[in-house]
């Protein structure tokens, strides 16, 4: 077996991931061309000279400014209410101190395996291949079959969450997503994607989408297993060939109508499904990302469709593009040149009710259509629903979602069958971000002379009430190309918006910067002060406040409580703890609170030459920035998500492309996590020995 570097390898352009891992991931976005080249002007560049970005701190409000193409104008319409906390979920929405972190940071390591904090324990869940659905033989890498991997656990388990199915915390249901396929460490004597087998490539389309498993405690611990298989009366996998049918304002669009769905409002299938959220009337919420490399042919689709298609990364110049999954071999729906609009049909917010295993999954066109990392929930004080998303690219932006219509909090069918109407209808804003000066931030980290990352901030609206609100722009055009309506309204630039988490129990809304190593480079944006870093390579995490203190409001006060990376090195910064007590953290993605609303963070492609992990950070009190590592995973794997249960004792979390490391192969692996052969990406619990909660 050939040696591997036990570190990752830091690439240009690529933060800490492997090629390998750009390349099945993403399709190499970082070694393309940056998608946006709008030339948006920021907040910071219209406000006057008269009202300093100091001042209009001070002041709270923004009044009645015009921004963008378009001159779209912004008025506030939050009204004040009474605080609400969101039916289903539990703890005030009133800031509490940071507690409960009470655990002894691990080191950073290069170790092939799973490291937890002394006085915790962790075991495997489900591993892809596991038999998932009635009848799923057991696995085997030498016998692999589509139909078998339709009835088996998914590859590369992404984002996951859990619901409770009993009062006394015994039986859940674990929901989780498949994000991506890697042959190389699927397939015995893989040797390139043409010579896959048809076979194969359908292996791969059943290895996506997500699965749903009843899964139970043992005995007092916090280990869980999947339930015996005689009684998995909830178990499903849906895969990139389930039925799915569009709802809201777009369904129906020309553009989303092709050969097989003349109607435009069924599709088959969901693709690279990365983050995602749990909404208050038990239903998931799963995010469609990098849906862009899956196609071929944009070569040939007709000319008014190429911006479109190349804004969203899609290659319309070459028939067959470096990269491509070759999926066009076993559908012809993924190949352009004959099916134009089908790249139209991915990149959507997917719901899906667990407990129903013959719900068939909708796709909501109201929320916007862009690379979806996720969908977060909180409730506005008026009881409308507001999701908050990022679009997982360099230079893309924050938007948020807020319903037309209120949740009904009542247990009966109606009023969950109303319940799951609230995202077919609302307003979709994108983000613009005010702040200071070019000669107060130049890049290097260093603090402005307020001593903070901070500044103000307005949501745009961009479609209302089935309406379109941007000039030029139908609505069904708005929703279906979103990224296109927010450049033409100004929309601020971000380094890569990755997961955006509303804390239930404050209100405040937290987002993961992932990195941006174009940032400040040649013909590109330079930084500013909500993306303070030039050659952003570690992230930063963004704290948004919304005006009055309701999550529908359109003005909001933002800071950076958290510039990641070493914290030895001077463009970092913990919200002003003590860097000596600190862990060196990098590429934040995922994230969770716990039951003290302390923040945890996942992280993927640690640019720091050690294993990505799960780290814990107080947003509250004299702790607040003291970011501290529970966990890391192993060599080439990702900590692509975790998911605290409702007591606090276990936490779930996915290991995602463990041993992805360039030369790797299933013959020859770089990690034989967890089972001592070969890689396979697996969901683990982790739990106290001694009963205490996760973190104490």
């Amino acid at each position: 077996m050939a040696a591997y570097p036990r570190s990752l390898p830091l690439l240009p352009g690529h933060g800490g991931r492997s090629a390998m891992t750009c390349l099945y991931r993403c399709g190499n976005a970082c070694s393309h061309a940056v998608p946006n080249n709008s030339d948006n002007p920021y907040f910071g560049d219209v406000v006057t000279a008269e009202l300093s970005r100091r001042g209009l701190l001070r002041a709270g409000s923004l009044g009645a400014l015009v921004i963008g193409a378009g001159a779209v104008a912004l008025a506030t319409d939050a009204a004040p209410a009474e605080a609400v906390a969101p039916a289903g979920h539990t703890g005030p929405r009133t800031p509490i101190n940071g507690a409960g972190l009470t655990f002894k940071p691990i080191p950073p390591n290069t170790l092939d395996t799973v490291i937890v904090p002394n006085g915790c324990d962790n075991a495997v869940i489900l591993r892809w291949g596991d038999p998932v659905v009635p009848g799923a033989p057991a696995f085997r890498a030498d016998r692999q079959s589509a139909a078998a991997q339709a009835k088996q656990f998914g590859y590369n388990n992404d984002w996951l969450v859990t619901l409770p199915l009993d009062r006394h915390g015994r039986r859940a249901l674990l929901v989780v997503n498949h994000e991506y396929t890697n042959e190389n460490l699927m397939f015995p004597g893989y040797t390139t994607p043409e010579a896959l087998t048809v076979e194969q490539v359908r292996v791969s389309m059943a290895a996506h989408g997500l699965s749903v498993v009843e899964i139970e405690r043992v005995g007092d611990t916090g280990r869980w297993v999947p339930v015996a298989r005689g009684t998995r009366r909830w178990n499903r996998r849906i895969t990139a060939g389930t039925p799915m049918r569009f709802t809201g304002p777009a369904a129906g669009s020309a553009l989303l109508r092709t050969a097989a769905d003349p109607s435009g409002t069924m599709v088959l299938g969901s693709l690279n499904n990365c983050a995602g959220g749990l909404t208050p009337w038990g239903t998931i919420l799963s995010g469609e990302e990098n849906f862009n490399q899956y196609f071929v042919g944009g070569d040939a689709v007709p000319a008014g469709a190429k911006p479109a298609l190349t804004r969203y990364g899609i290659d319309t110049v070459n028939r067959y593009p470096s990269g491509s999954r070759k999926w066009e071999r076993a559908d012809a729906r993924f190949d352009l040149s004959a099916h134009p609009n089908e790249a139209n049909r991915f990149g959507w917010i997917l719901e899906l009710d667990p407990h129903d295993p013959n719900f068939t999954p909708r796709k909501h066109t109201a929320p916007g259509r862009f690379k979806h990392e996720g969908a977060e929930i909180i409730l506005a004080r008026d009881g409308r629903v507001v999701a908050y998303m990022g679009d997982d690219e360099r230079f893309d932006y924050l938007y948020k979602f807020v319903s037309d219509k209120k949740m009904r909090r009542g247990d009966k069918p109606f009023d969950r069958a109303h319940n799951m109407t609230l995202l077919e209808s609302g307003t979709l804003y994108v983000a613009s971000f005010g702040f200071s000066s070019a000669p107060e931030i130049d890049g290097s980290g260093t603090l402005p002379a307020d001593g903070a990352f901070n500044g103000t901030g307005r949501w745009i609206p961009l479609a209302r009430d089935r309406q379109s609100l941007v000039p030029g722009m139908s609505v069904d055009e708005v929703l279906v190309h979103t990224r296109l309506a927010a450049d033409a309204v100004g929309a601020t630039k971000m380094d890569r918006p990755e997961d955006v988490a509303p804390n239930l129990r404050t209100g405040k809304v937290y987002a993961a910067l992932t990195n941006n190593t174009r940032r400040g480079a040649a013909r590109q944006p330079a930084a500013d002060e909500v993306n303070p870093r030039s050659n952003n390579r570690h992230g930063h995490i963004l704290e948004i406040t919304e005006d009055g203190g309701d999550n529908a409001a359109t003005t909001f006060t933002w800071t950076v409580p958290i510039v990641c990376g070493d914290p030895a090195d001077p463009s970092t910064y913990f919200a002003g703890y003590d860097k000596t007590k600190v862990s060196p953290i990098s590429c934040p993605d995922n994230l969770d609170f716990d039951a003290h609303g302390n923040l945890w963070i996942s992280t993927d492609g640690n640019a720091l030459g050690s294993n990505d992990g799960l780290f814990a950070v107080p947003l509250d009190g004299p702790e607040r920035g003291h970011v501290k590592q529970f966990l890391t995973v192993p060599v080439g794997a990702e900590q692509a998500s975790a998911s605290l249960s409702d007591d606090n004792r276990t936490v779930f979390v996915s290991v995602q492309h463990p041993g992805e490391i360039d030369g790797a192969s299933m013959d020859n692996p770089a990690s034989t996590w967890p089972d001592g052969d070969y890689a396979r990406p697996a969901v683990i619990s982790v739990w106290g020995v001694d009963g205490r909660h996760i973190g104490a």
